[in-house]
């Protein structure tokens, strides 16, 4: 009777558990806006977790948010930005290292960045073109949320 009743209680733990799918699409230009919403796409999955549902998250990066990606991103950033984007990367590797999170960063701001593909932070897949990658979560289901 027990282990029916304690089945019983994870199938309507399972079954109240909402997921809740969005991609986070950065193409700002701004190190400190960047990072200033890494961190809160990270409080908001914590938050959700914390209620017990579940995430299904995607970071799309492309035009002027490519350099957060970058090994080398002390070349290519002006120095007063150097720190926000140590940051940004730090919090995007905590975030690769979450369930549910895919990081992907688009192979045409690559070289239009100047960055080479040896070049990208390790836990960042690269895509041929992110709009292709945003659409398809779209019509999968995900919210967008656009970093502009």
């Amino acid at each position: 009777m027990m282990r029916h009743i304690a089945l019983l209680v994870i199938f309507f733990a399972m079954v109240q558990a909402q997921e809740y799918k969005a991609v986070f699409d950065c193409s700002s230009e701004d190190p400190r806006y960047i990072l200033s919403r890494m961190n809160l796409v990270e409080k908001t999955m914590t938050m959700i977790e914390s209620n017990g549902d579940k995430v299904n998250f995607a970071l799309t990066l492309h035009g002027g948010c490519v350099p957060m990606v970058s090994k080398a991103y002390d070349e290519i950033v002006d120095d007063q930005d150097m720190i926000y984007v140590k940051k940004a990367q730090e919090t995007l590797e905590r975030l690769s290292k979450r369930e549910g999170v895919k990081i992907v960063v688009c192979a045409m701001s690559l070289e239009n960045n100047g960055i080479e593909r040896d070049e990208v932070l390790l836990f960042v897949d690269i895509s041929k073109n992110s709009f292709i990658d945003t659409i398809a979560y779209q019509n999968r289901g995900y919210a967008i949320m656009t970093f502009k």
